[in-house]
C-alpha cells in the first residue's frame, strides 16, 4: 500500500523510537508499536458528502467519552429490515454511497457510522475490539440488525460483533476483503517496522491482555467456521492488504453457512467499488 508523505515520516519516527526504547524495555516499546498499529492517521482533508448523505438522519453514540457519528436512512416500508455498513481502516462511511442507494431501492433501512478516529467521529485510535463494541452498541440502540456489510478491518470487527450479540443476531454478514487473520497483519506490520523478537512477543501479550483471548481469537476464518448465520465473503486473489493466503484454507472446507466470491485483479479497495460486487451483495441481502 502506498503511504502518504506524512505517514512515511511518522513511520520513520516511530521505528526509531520503538527500537531505542526496546533496548531498555520491550514492553514499553511494544506499547508504542501498538499505538502506531492502531493509528489510522486521520486526514484533515475536507470530505465532500455524496448527495445521498444529505437525505440521512444524523445519529450519535457515545463510546469512551468520544462522540461517534453516523447516518440513518429510513425506508418507506413498514418493518423494514435494517442493514449496517461498516467501513475499513482509514476509510469512512461516505465511500459506500452506491450501496446505500441500491439497498434503499430494495426497501431496507440503512445505517452507517464513521469508526472512532475516522471520518466525522472523534478519537485518534482504532482497534478490532473497540470497533467490535461500537457495532454491538449500534445494534443495541438502533437494531435489531438484519445484516451487516463490512470491509477490511470492519470485516474482522463485524465478525467478532456477531459473536458478541446475544439476542436477535443478524441473519446475514457480508465480508468484503476482511482482515482475515490478525496474526498475519501483525507480522506484516513488523515486516515494515523490523523490531527485536522481544518487542514482538510483548506486542502479542498486549493484544491478548486487552482481549483476554489468544491471538487466534482475532480470526474471521474462525468465526466463519462456527457461524450460525449466512455469510457472503468477497475477496480478491491479488489483495496486498488483507492476504488471500489466509482465505485459501476455507476454499475446500465447504462450510454450509459460507458463500465465497473470489475475484482477480481488483485488489483491496477496488473490489467494493465495482458494480458486479455491489450487485452480488444486494442480491444476497435481498433474497
Amino acid at each position: 500500500m502506498k503511504m502518504k508523505f506524512r505517514q512515511r515520516v511518522a513511520l520513520g519516527y516511530y521505528r526509531t523510537r520503538i527500537n531505542a526504547i526496546g533496548l531498555v524495555s520491550p514492553h514499553r516499546a511494544a506499547l508504542l508499536a501498538f499505538d502506531l498499529f492502531s493509528n489510522p492517521f486521520k486526514s484533515n482533508a475536507k470530505r465532500i458528502a455524496p448527495a445521498i448523505f444529505h437525505k440521512a438522519n444524523p445519529l450519535t453514540i457515545q463510546m469512551n467519552q468520544y462522540s461517534i457519528h453516523g447516518f440513518q436512512w429510513k425506508s418507506n416500508q413498514q418493518d423494514a429490515k435494517k442493514i449496517l455498513i461498516v467501513h475499513g481502516f482509514g476509510s469512512y462511511a461516505y465511500k459506500f454511497d452506491n450501496y446505500i442507494m441500491a439497498l434503499l431501492k430494495e426497501g431496507f433501512e440503512l445505517l452507517a457510522f464513521d469508526a472512532p478516529g475516522h471520518g466525522s467521529s472523534e478519537g485518534k485510535r482504532i482497534n478490532a475490539l473497540l470497533y467490535r463494541d461500537m457495532i454491538v452498541e449500534v445494534n443495541n440502540q438502533f437494531g435489531p440488525l438484519y445484516g451487516i456489510i463490512a470491509h477490511s478491518l470492519g470485516g474482522l470487527a463485524a465478525s467478532l460483533a456477531m459473536e458478541k450479540i446475544k439476542k436477535n443476531i443478524p441473519d446475514k454478514l457480508v465480508l468484503i476483503a476482511p482482515a482475515t487473520e490478525t496474526k498475519t497483519a501483525v507480522e506484516h506490520f513488523f515486516g515494515i517496522i523490523k523490531v527485536d523478537g522481544a518487542i514482538k512477543d510483548a506486542f502479542y501479550e498486549i493484544i491478548e491482555a486487552l482481549a483476554k483471548e489468544p491471538i487466534s481469537y482475532f480470526s474471521v476464518a474462525r468465526v466463519a467456521r462456527n457461524a450460525q448465520f449466512n455469510i457472503l465473503w468477497v475477496h480478491d486473489e491479488e489483495d496486498n492488504i488483507c492476504s488471500f493466503e489466509d482465505v485459501k484454507p476455507l476454499l475446500n472446507e465447504q462450510l454450509p453457512k459460507l458463500e465465497l466470491l473470489i475475484t482477480k485483479g481488483l485488489g483491496h479497495n477496488k473490489i467494493y467499488k465495482t458494480s458486479t460486487t455491489k450487485d452480488k451483495i444486494v442480491h444476497f441481502l435481498a433474497n
